[in-house]
């Protein structure tokens, strides 16, 4: 599957609301996924903690967005504490870093200085965005990264965030399950939006590349409250 697999068959598989991915980091092949449950973080009810809001508005990192895409995938890729094993492999790096080239996936990266702490990337399509890995380095990295992407998701007028599976760490931002038929008909509502990632929120932050200040992405999703 992996040999003959293109952007064009991945946009696909999205739209009907299944997604790859791999066994292991080492393993080459890929395997759809279609989950009877489906994790989604309702937009409209996206919840930041107060303690995690002082600390966006602190602007502990700087905050970009698609400056460092493939690398990102590369960090989620990683092993680390708690998380020994990864599916993102080869043809999984190589196939969405195509995609992002094609504009269709996209990153939020967490910078302290010159390094990179944190991230998360998806797939943009319609008004649907689908989270698929996201990874920290340091305290809180990975959750402001969440924060700004909501912000930005808000902004650009999607209406879904797909999460794909439940993670109880995501819980405290508003994860919900939902059956697989209901996804669906979430999603195809939001493909008949035509959402453009990063084209409204870029007008509100200082440089093509930067995302929202702390106290933009804070103030964005305090609008929905």
């Amino acid at each position: 599957m992996s040999q003959r697999f293109s952007t064009s068959d991945l946009l696909a598989c999205y739209r009907r609301g299944i997604f790859p991915m791999g066994d292991a980091r080492n393993d080459p092949n890929l395997f759809l996924v279609d989950p009877d449950m489906r994790g989604i973080i309702p937009l409209d009810g996206f919840h930041v903690p107060k303690r995690l809001m002082r600390k966006v508005k602190q602007e502990p990192f700087r905050v970009t967005v698609d400056q460092a895409f493939t690398r990102v995938m590369e960090m989620c890729a990683e092993s680390a504490a708690g998380r020994e094993s990864t599916w993102i492999n080869s043809p999984i790096l190589n196939l969405y870093s195509a995609l992002h080239r094609e504009g269709h996936a996209h990153s939020i990266e967490c910078w302290d200085g010159d390094q990179l702490v944190g991230g998360l990337y998806g797939v943009a399509l319609g008004g649907a965005f689908f989270g698929e890995s996201m990874f920290s380095r340091a305290t809180d990295a990975s959750k402001i990264a969440l924060v700004h992407l909501v912000a930005h998701l808000l902004e650009d007028g999607f209406v879904l965030l797909d999460a794909q599976f439940h993670n109880p760490h995501l819980e405290q931002f508003g994860l919900i399950e939902i059956p697989r038929a209901d996804f669906k008909q979430l999603l195809k509502e939001a493909l008949k939006i035509d959402a453009r990632f990063y084209s409204n929120s870029v007008s509100s932050s200082s440089a093509r590349g930067a995302s929202f200040t702390g106290s933009g992405a804070a103030q964005r999703i305090t609008q929905i409250s």
